[in-house]
Formats: structure tokens, C-alpha cells, sequence
């Protein structure tokens, strides 16, 4: 049996992010988010997670699940808990963030790499608060808060593109 990309049970629900602490929204929405770019990819198999469907772009959603695991590994883990972890799907120097270099053959073993990078980002955030800093590699001092938010732009801005790159594949609209 081909492996396919599994349905995704939503843990985050909207209506529960509506008056909660600052910190249980930010994750709530993150969370949120992740579930979103997996629920776009739910069901295809290998070669359509690979497939470039928005021409001239060579963007895929097997492509937006790595590099959303690059990016997360990079602010959690690296910066804000400044861990020596090196890049999952990019090399140093390559700048795309595992979006280049996707392989179907890969499909499988990629999404199980993007939810393990999830579980360490969030264990990396844990216990930290909000308003603890660090310096990003500009030397501009940066918030936890900061990187939460950031994170929530960049997987709205993502799924975005999903939401174009699913219709093409197979016509499914919607969450």
C-alpha cells in the first residue's frame, strides 16, 4: 500500500482562542497553523506532495512542509534556545530553506522530520517566557513573543500558497 499524507485530527479549535492568556493563544493559533498546512497535504500521495501545480513557481506542498521545518528549527531551537543544531533539509549557504531538493521518494520520512521538529520547537519554548531575549544574527535583541508571532505570519503566508497548490492538484478547496 502507497503511503499517503495522514488526515490531521484538529486539536486547535478557533472559538476555544478567543479569551485565554496571551501565551496559550499564541500557541493556540501556531498549533492552529501547523494542523492547517498538514490538513492541505491530507490524502496525497507522494508524487502529488512533490509536484510543482502553480507555474512558473516550483513551490509544492511537500516543499512548504520542509521549509516550515527549517524555519521553525531555526527561531525556536537555534535561536531562542541556542541550540547547535544543524539544517534538516538545506545545506549551508543553499538560502531556500528546504523548499529546492524535494524528493517523493522522501515523502513520508519528510513529514515525520517536520512533526519531530514541531515536538522540539515546542520543547525548546517551554518554560521560557514570553519576554525572554536573544540576539538575532543581526545582533538585534528579539522576543520569544516576537518569534511566535512570526511564526504565525510565515505559516498564514504559507498556507496561503497551500490553499493554490492543493486546488491545482486535485481540486479540494477549503480546510
Amino acid at each position: 500500500m502507497t503511503w499517503t499524507a495522514p488526515s490531521v485530527e484538529r486539536t486547535q479549535q478557533l472559538r476555544d482562542l478567543g479569551a485565554v492568556t496571551e501565551r496559550r493563544m499564541l500557541e493556540g493559533w501556531l498549533g492552529r497553523h501547523r494542523e492547517t498546512l498538514l490538513a492541505k497535504c491530507a490524502g496525497l500521495a507522494p508524487a502529488a506532495l512533490a509536484r510543482a501545480t502553480v507555474e512558473p513557481s516550483g513551490l509544492s506542498l511537500l516543499g512548504l512542509v520542509r521549509h516550515m521545518a527549517e524555519v521553525e528549527r531555526w527561531w525556536f531551537r537555534r535561536c531562542v534556545a541556542g541550540e547547535a543544531v544543524a539544517e534538516v533539509f538545506t545545506g549551508p549557504g543553499e538560502g531556500d530553506e528546504g523548499m529546492a531538493g524535494v524528493d517523493e521518494a522522501h515523502a513520508e520520512r519528510d513529514f515525520a522530520r517536520f512533526r519531530t521538529e514541531v515536538e522540539a520547537c515546542d520543547a525548546a519554548a517551554h518554560g521560557r517566557d514570553l519576554d525572554e531575549t536573544f540576539l538575532s544574527p543581526r545582533g538585534v535583541p528579539l522576543s520569544l513573543r516576537w518569534v511566535y508571532v512570526l511564526m504565525i505570519q510565515e505559516y498564514a503566508r504559507h498556507n496561503g500558497h497551500a490553499d493554490f497548490l492543493r486546488e491545482r492538484t486535485d481540486g479540494v478547496t477549503g480546510d
